[in-house]
């Protein structure tokens, strides 16, 4: 038996169970796990399901799926469960984000394939080919980051990625690599979106006395940080705290929300659904 992931959206209406359930009886498949949700704004149905099935070719079973759903404009899409999501991580001076998701995904936490990591720095190269992990160096300035965006295209394009995790890279992409890459690119935001923008949010934060600070986990878009929120976690502090004992919490939040957004994405548990995401656990 082969497992299957599938995810479906569709216009929320009668019978999307129930033909979705024939489809898998025609695939000879059996459902194992089911979460579905009706989005009361967008009337939109968004369903993740994992199917057991003896059909050994995942187009076949797709196929077979889909015919029965025709009738409900759906969008289907299908993975075999033990065929990894290939990551790029892009990747600055910051190590903290880039550590954690290599420690978690060499102890099998993160079910990805990382194929290469690319740096607009060369200071991490020695950490990631430890990790007998190629590095790339790709350097951006103002009058190369055309040619430099091209590049990592080509890369994206070369290593089959699937999705690309920019962890603590501290470059803003360009409107058009947003669009090439529209729904396939996480970021970790090292603030409580929405809240203080800038490069020194917790510097900010602790001008303000906050008591709360945080990190979120977003989708880029062309819009700087207000793409579509993935995950986000907060921690207490009080008045005590310096700037610096801010950062060192906050490094510790960033760390857990991106390795929650990039697990929960690697197995097709985000659907997008417009500027807002559905989450399934």
């Amino acid at each position: 038996m082969d497992r299957y992931v599938l995810t479906l959206r569709c216009p929320d209406q009668p019978g999307i169970i129930r033909a979705f359930a024939e489809g898998v009886v025609r695939a000879e498949g059996n459902i194992v796990d089911n979460q579905q949700f009706s989005d009361p704004d967008t009337g939109t149905f968004c369903m993740r399901t994992e199917v057991d099935s003896p059909v050994a070719d995942p187009q076949v079973v797709r196929d077979t799926v889909l015919e029965q759903l025709a009738a409900y404009d759906p969008i289907l899409t299908l993975r075999p469960e033990q065929q990894r999501q290939r990551m790029l991580v892009l990747v600055s001076r910051f190590d903290h984000c880039l550590v954690d998701l290599l420690y978690r995904h060499e102890n099998g936490e993160l079910p990805v394939e990382i194929p290469v990591i690319v740096s607009n720095h060369e200071h991490l190269r020695s950490l990631v080919e430890r990790h007998r992990i190629p590095f790339v160096h790709l350097p951006v300035t103002a009058e190369t980051k055309p040619e430099a965006e091209a590049q990592l295209l080509a890369l994206v394009a070369e290593h089959r990625i699937d999705f690309v995790v920019l962890a603590r890279y501290m470059q803003v992409l360009s409107d058009d690599l947003c669009r090439a890459l529209s729904g396939r690119v996480i970021n970790i935001h090292h603030s409580f979106l929405p809240g203080f923008k800038g490069a020194r949010p917790y510097h900010q934060a602790h001008a303000r006395g906050v008591k709360l600070i945080g990190a979120t986990a977003h989708f880029v878009t062309a819009d700087l940080d207000e793409g579509p929120i993935i995950e986000q976690d907060v921690v207490r502090v009080d008045h005590a705290f310096t700037a610096e004992q801010l950062v060192a919490h906050g490094r510790d939040v960033e760390r857990l929300v991106l390795s929650r957004a990039v697990r929960r994405y690697a197995e097709d548990r985000v659907l997008l659904i417009g500027p807002r995401t559905i989450v399934f656990d």
